[in-house]
């Protein structure tokens, strides 16, 4: 295992671009590219990454991240062009990863931001466009993996459960934030993902649900990457913050080091 952190963390505060350069100066080598824009999923911004990366130390991304409601959840739908319209723009976020040597696509699917509407899905139709994306992605390289996130389709692990075996190319991010949110042990999220787990973000909490950094809530982070060990996860755990929970980059610093100091004792029990 290795931690990293997302560009996510720096949003809006920076572009996308001058997060990974600040990434690189918080000392990181593993990280999530969070793309916050639509001008972004080219090849003329690839190239800008590329070369902020060769100046980033050592610095390699792991994943890319698209902004969830810019199309995701239209690659469910049963509009023809509106689908046509989002598989073209999942492509192109596909080719992006494979420009900038990212393998893992972290996916979030479609939503469910009524919160008085009783949802019932169709998983024939979601295994069907799964598998479609799962293939799209492999052309470049890449894993698609689905996300678990409180208001989105996958926000309890039965969900998993019942497409993992229709997608055997599906891979799978633990997010323990989201999983709080659902008010889920995250365990139970591991369990469902097991064999499956590509990446984990990391946040801190505390005893109200309040987000906050690493080091600053109650999650016991040192069990965390014991359980993930024990689980046989070898995948990077990034840290994904929100840019409300600090008011100076050093305390980003310190949140960072923090978790490479609970790696270590994890690794030492």
């Amino acid at each position: 295992m290795e931690t990293g952190i997302s560009t996510a963390s720096f949003f809006p505060r920076l572009f996308t671009e001058d997060a990974l350069s600040e990434i690189g100066r918080l000392g990181a080598k593993k990280c999530e590219v969070f793309f916050a824009s639509r001008c972004e999923y080219t090849e003329d911004f690839g190239n800008v990454l590329i070369d902020r990366l060769k100046n980033a130390d050592g610095l390699s991304v792991h994943s890319v991240h698209a902004l969830t409601n810019q199309f995701e959840p239209e690659l469910y739908s049963l509009n023809q062009r509106a689908f046509k319209d989002a598989m073209d723009t999942f492509e192109s976020v596909c080719r992006i990863a494979e420009q900038i040597g990212a393998h893992n696509y972290t996916f979030h699917g479609a939503t469910m931001l009524k919160k008085a509407v009783k949802y019932s899905f169709n998983y024939d139709l979601i295994t069907e466009r799964v598998n479609l994306l799962c293939d799209v992605a492999a052309k470049y390289g890449v894993t698609l993996c689905y996300e678990n996130v409180h208001w989105a389709y996958f926000c309890n692990p039965g969900f998993y459960a019942e497409i993992k075996d229709r997608c055997p190319k599906l891979g799978a991010v633990l997010d323990i934030k989201q999983a709080m949110q659902s008010e889920i042990s995250w365990k139970e999220y591991l369990s469902a993902m097991k064999g499956r787990l590509k990446t984990v973000h990391l946040c801190d909490y505390d005893e109200r649900g309040n987000l906050c950094l690493p080091g600053q809530g109650k999650f016991d982070f040192v069990n965390l990457y014991q359980e993930l060990a024990d689980a046989g996860f070898e995948g990077p755990c990034i840290m994904e913050v929100y840019t409300k929970s600090y008011s100076e980059e050093s305390e980003l610093k310190r949140a960072f080091e923090f978790l490479k100091e609970c790696e270590i004792k994890a690794s030492r029990r």
